[in-house]
């Protein structure tokens, strides 16, 4: 990966690691399935009224929809709302690297070198302590329906990477350039309707437009961050990479979104980190420079005497 493309991955993680605080912010006034609502048609409206259709066949922009919106963020925002914490959700969710592999290895049958193998064994580790299991902290207090539908979440995440990659080789293969922004914008016309109906089902009428009419200048801008920042800038720009480098290369970079998410947390919701957790973010970092450059620092120094 070139210098500019990771500095751009590196931007993107640092986005999404903010977005989970964000989250949390809005959910204090709106309802998650409103709010996950609201994300998606701040996206897609006016985009969509100045760009095209992707270049592609509607079930990859279907599918991207339905395992980003429904899979990913639905469980995911209603994880945070019955208690999950912001930092942890953000360590959670970067499971997503892991199944990411696995489905690369059964559907596009990319093959895992043994760096990379290393490195995730690394990330592992890192992703234990960074998870405060080690410590006692208010962040041990996990729900447990919270973690699985994170979890949920981490595994639709990994399966929207495989839609991406597709998309683009069936584009290619129609001698087409698929526009990964215009993927984004129209796709999250998918999850709308079905974010509302269950924000329907689990809250009256009158309580959803109670909260749309109540908005405050908080929830309004965790709308606006969630819809531009988080979605349009880093889920369009993370598509490109993902079409452009193989997924075992980018995948593995989203391993530092724990660590914007956990301090961000620490600052604004006071999420505070322990010594394992520390620990975890420098292991993290070291497991990535394993899978990304093929050899860790020790052997750089070794190499140099």
């Amino acid at each position: 990966m070139n210098k500019r493309d990771f500095a751009l991955a590196l931007m993107i993680v640092t986005a999404w690691g903010v977005n989970f605080t964000v989250i949390k912010l809005g959910l204090h006034d709106v309802p998650s399935m409103l709010l996950a609502a609201l994300r998606y048609l701040a996206t897609a409206f006016p985009a969509l009224l100045f760009i095209k259709p992707p270049a592609v066949a509607w079930r990859y922009t279907i599918g991207f929809g339905l395992t980003v919106g429904l899979g990913q963020f639905a469980c995911l925002f209603y994880a945070i709302e019955i208690g999950m914490p912001a930092g942890v959700a953000s360590v959670v969710l970067q499971s997503q690297a892991f199944f990411t592999f696995l489905f690369a290895a059964m559907t596009l049958k990319e093959k895992i070198q043994s760096r990379q193998i290393l490195g995730l064994m690394v990330g592992i580790l890192g992703l234990y302590f960074i998870g405060g299991i080690s410590g006692t902290t208010g962040m041990s207090e996990i729900p447990l329906g919270g973690l699985l539908l994170t979890i949920v979440a981490a595994a639709s995440a990994g399966f929207s990477n495989i839609v991406i990659k597709l998309a683009y080789k069936s584009s290619a293969a129609e001698g087409q350039k698929l526009d990964m922004l215009s993927l984004v914008v129209w796709s999250s016309l998918v999850p709308i309707i079905p974010m509302l109906g269950i924000a329907l089902a689990l809250d009256t009428p009158q309580t959803l437009l109670a909260a749309v009419q109540n908005m405050d200048l908080k929830a309004i801008l965790a709308v606006l961050y969630i819809a531009y920042v988080a979605t349009l800038f880093g889920n369009a720009t993370w598509s490109e990479l993902m079409a452009k480098y193989p997924v075992t290369q980018v995948a593995p970079i989203s391993l530092l979104v724990p660590i914007t998410g956990l301090i961000t947390a620490q600052i604004v919701l006071a999420e505070y980190l322990n010594l394992w957790q520390w620990l975890g973010c420098f292991v993290i970092l070291f497991g990535l420079v394993i899978m990304n450059f093929g050899m860790t620092p020790l052997r750089l120094l070794m190499r140099k005497k």
